[in-house]
């Protein structure tokens, strides 16, 4: 029951659950393009502000008005994500807040990028649509199957990136040390943003997977919310990524 995913481990759908409505894929599926919905309207709101005051040729104010927002956006919502992980139960509350956050901090991170690469969030956002499809019509239809062997690849390949990135962060904000291949675009930063992109995909088939065992095993109801968190974690990580790559592409 293993997720690459951090927040959407086996563990969350083991143990007794009350008598009552239980998870259903639609009901998942449907809250999943609400939190998409919220993140949609938020960063939209952010992207008119950045462009408003971009119009008026004032880059310097342009960027003030949404960078609260922007690092507003991205603490609440990793406070809100380290919520949820830890209290399921509140998914029906913290996952739309956490959209809500997401979608501030995204849409100021996209309009700051098309502003210095135009259409490139277009192109992002399309990609990050069509890996998403491209990998439940493969789960669906059995081409990659879900074995332990698989999950734990995943998983170990996951944390190895995570505890990369902190690592640079970590060099970054004490020393003048960077990680080359993380942020420049040599073919070996683009080989490198490549592998974290299909990374990002294959966690989308561990959540899957595991959001289908959470059906079959009769998850409560709560656990809807819950899943369309995880998937949501897993897509701002791989439109980020995708960014990242275009970003690095155009240079």
């Amino acid at each position: 029951m293993r997720s690459g995913n951090p927040v959407l481990q086996g563990k969350t759908f083991q143990g007794p659950f009350a008598v009552g409505e239980r998870m259903t894929m639609n009901g998942t599926v449907a809250k999943t393009g609400l939190l998409l919905l919220l993140a949609v309207v938020t960063g939209g709101w952010t992207w008119h502000r950045f462009g408003a005051a971009a119009a008026a040729g004032d880059l310097a104010a342009a960027l003030a008005a949404v960078t609260p927002f922007l690092w507003g956006g991205l603490i609440a919502g990793f406070v809100l994500a380290l919520a949820t992980s830890f209290m399921p139960r509140w998914a029906g509350i913290t996952a739309p807040l956490y959209a809500i956050a997401e979608g501030f901090a995204l849409g100021g991170l996209s309009a700051v990028m098309e502003l210095r690469y135009p259409g490139i969030v277009l192109q992002a956002v399309m990609l990050t649509v069509g890996v998403l499809a491209v990998m439940l019509l493969l789960y669906r239809s059995g081409a990659i199957k879900v074995t332990d062997r698989f999950r734990m690849g995943v998983v170990a390949a996951t944390g190895a990136i995570a505890l990369l990135y902190l690592v640079d962060i970590g060099l970054r904000a004490f020393t003048s040390i960077r990680l080359p291949f993380i942020h420049e675009s040599g073919a070996l930063g683009i080989g490198f943003s490549l592998l974290v992109v299909g990374l990002a995909a294959l966690n989308l088939v561990l959540d899957f997977d595991l959001i289908d065992r959470g059906t079959q095993q009769g998850a409560p109801k709560y656990m809807e919310w819950y899943g369309a968190f995880a998937l949501m974690v897993t897509l701002v990580w791989l439109y980020l990524e995708l960014l990242r790559l275009l970003s690095k592409a155009r240079r």
